[in-house]
């Protein structure tokens, strides 16, 4: 398991390495990305407007089966607006009960249906419940996918009370940090206007993960957590 920061010192001390040209510098900026796992949703675009109405890029763990296949509009607004996409699997199930073979088949639709809309396939996934294991992050090496856990969760998922959502994701937020949300629970996008405003007032700068790793590039079956 990675952290964030010994990606990027690791990629700094590496020969001839130069620091990210584009967007924030997290080796100086006080940065933290902004997730959101399980869609799109049907109200995932109010969630988008606001993220440009805030200029804030967030990094989306898109699901499959009800999401990206009855959503593609949306998916497709995200790549178009310059959020990242990463892969959250087909159906939600457990990736450490599976088998290989099982495991690829819950990652190869969404790698495809993401690449089809936008034009790219994902390099990032987070694995259900973030449980992982040597033989998913085999099988995350061979379809060249990094493995994205987390460092701060709302548990939004068992609340609508926007405010306690708030107060948690500040509580729990530091330096280089990954804030874990889901775009399709009542509570959560009333709460990111403020979360966003939050943050800023205590000098973060809200990135993507793959800015927040910078200027290392994500390695295939690695795990990155704060």
């Amino acid at each position: 398991m990675t952290a964030p920061r010994d990606a990027r010192e690791a990629a700094l001390a590496s020969p001839g390495a130069e620091k990210s040209s584009t967007g924030p510098d997290c080796s100086v900026a006080k940065c933290v990305a902004l997730t959101f796992d399980g869609g799109p949703s049907e109200p995932t675009p109010k969630l988008l407007d606001t993220l440009k109405e805030k200029k804030v890029h967030a990094t989306f763990f898109l699901q499959g089966k009800g999401h990206v296949d009855t959503y593609p509009g949306t998916v497709l607004r995200m790549a178009k607006e310059e959020h990242e996409i990463g892969n959250h699997t087909w159906s939600h199930k457990v990736l450490t009960e599976l088998s290989a073979k099982e495991v690829e088949a819950e990652m190869k639709p969404v790698q495809e249906a993401v690449r089809d809309i936008t034009g790219r396939a994902p390099v990032l996934m987070r694995p259900p419940q973030g449980r992982t294991s040597d033989d998913v992050s085999a099988v995350m090496k061979r379809l060249g996918l990094a493995q994205i856990l987390w460092s701060v969760t709302a548990k939004d998922y068992a609340t609508t009370d926007s405010s306690l959502i708030t107060r948690r994701v500040l509580e729990q937020t530091r330096r280089d940090g990954i804030i874990l949300l889901h775009d399709r629970y009542k509570g959560t996008i009333p709460a990111v206007p403020g979360i966003i405003d939050s943050l800023r007032r205590r000098g973060y700068t809200i990135v993507t993960v793959s800015q927040l790793l910078a200027p290392a590039a994500p390695e295939p079956g690695g795990v990155y957590r704060p």
